[in-house]
């Protein structure tokens, strides 16, 4: 049997590229903390009807992509693999009943997501998301705070050439006006869309909008705008909501064919997008979804939120920089049993009072282990062989500067203020 690999849509994420992903989480996680949001994680498995619930049956998420399986026992029920993440954050709403725990809730997670489609740079069949959810409001606010708290965390990665898209799509009675006028208008061109258009002028028109295909693009030019079937309310938010965003210095631009993919959304629909990504430039999408707790069996609820795409977010950065790199104070080199046994306890105890420490595990000569150490971008080196066994010493080497001295062990961990000042003053190591 040959070596057993990673399946199809699916990749390793190594340490060598982790840096840019645990940069991404921690920007978001302190833009998020400071704006209120908390977190939430909900299973990556949950019943097939929620999904098709949520999502909607006619949609290419339920209809094509879903992971789904049934469980084992008696009684059978069927599960799926989730596709996104808020059909989740609402059924955890719902049942641990958080609207009269807290009223207005701002949540956000970060996770895995599942689709079967062809495997392409920047979509997996295993992806991951960051998404938030604003639950209980209805202020047009909302929809502002969270494209601002979007282009906040965009902008403090350094990504630029960014576009804000934005839509209504305004009530369910709006959208079912315009529903029908897109049918009328589309159907004597059946025969001359993509097989996918086809099936959708039956089950979800309004997809067809989105389509990649360039001859449907070419029908869908001269088809109706839904800005066209927005009642008086469905008006008078959409331009609450963009005043919000002039007030932000937020620039935007609209795009009367923007519907998004999922059957929940009503009034705003929104993407950002990127010039550096191709055909796959969409970084961030959202919207309101206002019928969808109630739809998931909960009270009626207004709801808003967005989701981020991490594979290519991260492709994006890996194109136009570096992530920051971690700052390693002290690599240990030893040799000699005495030797290293103190070694690994005189790392463990610098750990502990705050210093980031890689103890060289090799037992390779002292000349491979300096090697090693100045690769590592630590600030200084500490040193141990028999003679610092003995004494109960270390040599303490400054890596820019070569300049190094011997201090007794007890010393160096007790002036750990100095230690740290000398660290700072001897340079800070940068990628």
């Amino acid at each position: 049997m040959g070596i057993i690999q990673a399946l199809r849509g699916t990749r390793d994420i190594l340490p060598e590229e982790v840096g840019y992903w645990q940069w991404v989480e921690s920007v978001a996680r302190d833009i998020l903390n400071v704006a209120a949001y908390q977190e939430i994680r909900t299973p990556i498995f949950e019943l097939t009807a929620l999904f098709e619930r949520g999502i909607g049956e006619a949609t290419d998420v339920v209809g094509k992509e879903m992971y789904t399986f049934n469980s084992r026992g008696e009684n059978p029920y069927s599960i799926t693999l989730r596709p996104e993440g808020t059909a989740g954050v609402v059924r955890s709403y719902i049942e641990n009943h958080l609207d009269v725990k807290g009223g207005i809730q701002r949540l956000w997670y970060m996770g895995p997501m599942f689709r079967y489609e062809a495997p392409q740079a920047g979509r997996q069949r295993q992806f991951h998301q960051l998404g938030v959810e604003v639950l209980g409001s209805a202020d047009s606010r909302a929809d502002a705070e969270l494209i601002a708290i979007a282009t906040d965390i965009l902008q403090t990665l350094g990504l630029k050439n960014l576009h804000l898209y934005i839509n209504s799509v305004g009530s369910p009675e709006d959208r079912q006006s315009y529903r029908q006028a897109l049918v009328d208008y589309l159907t004597p061109y059946k025969e001359e869309l993509d097989p996918d258009s086809q099936v959708r002028l039956e089950r979800n028109p309004l997809r067809i909008l989105d389509s990649k295909d360039k001859r449907t693009q070419a029908i869908v030019e001269d088809a109706p705008s839904i800005v066209n079937y927005l009642g008086t309310e469905s008006r008078r938010y959409f331009e609450q909501v963009k005043a919000r965003l002039t007030d932000l210095g937020i620039a935007y631009e609209l795009n009367p064919r923007l519907v998004r993919g999922l059957d929940y959304y009503t009034h705003l629909a929104f993407e950002i997008v990127s010039d550096d990504l191709g055909a796959q430039a969409t970084v961030c999408g959202g919207g309101r979804y206002d019928g969808l707790v109630a739809e998931l069996g909960g009270p009626s609820t207004p709801a808003v939120g967005w989701a981020m795409g991490l594979e290519r977010l991260i492709i994006l950065l890996q194109q136009l920089q570096q992530p920051p790199a971690k700052t390693l104070d002290f690599y240990v080199v030893s040799r000699g049993e005495a030797a290293e046994s103190q070694a690994l306890k005189l790392a463990t105890q610098l750990r502990r009072i705050g210093f980031s420490v890689e103890l060289d595990l090799s037992g390779s000569a002292f000349k491979k282990q300096f090697a090693r150490a100045d690769k590592s971008g630590a600030v200084a080196c500490l040193i141990l062989g028999d003679e610092e066994a003995a004494n109960q010493t270390v040599k303490l080497k400054w890596m820019a500067t070569k300049e190094q001295n011997a201090i007794a062990q007890v010393e160096l961990l007790a002036k750990t203020d100095e230690l740290r000042r000398q660290l700072d003053t001897a340079g800070s190591y940068k990628l």
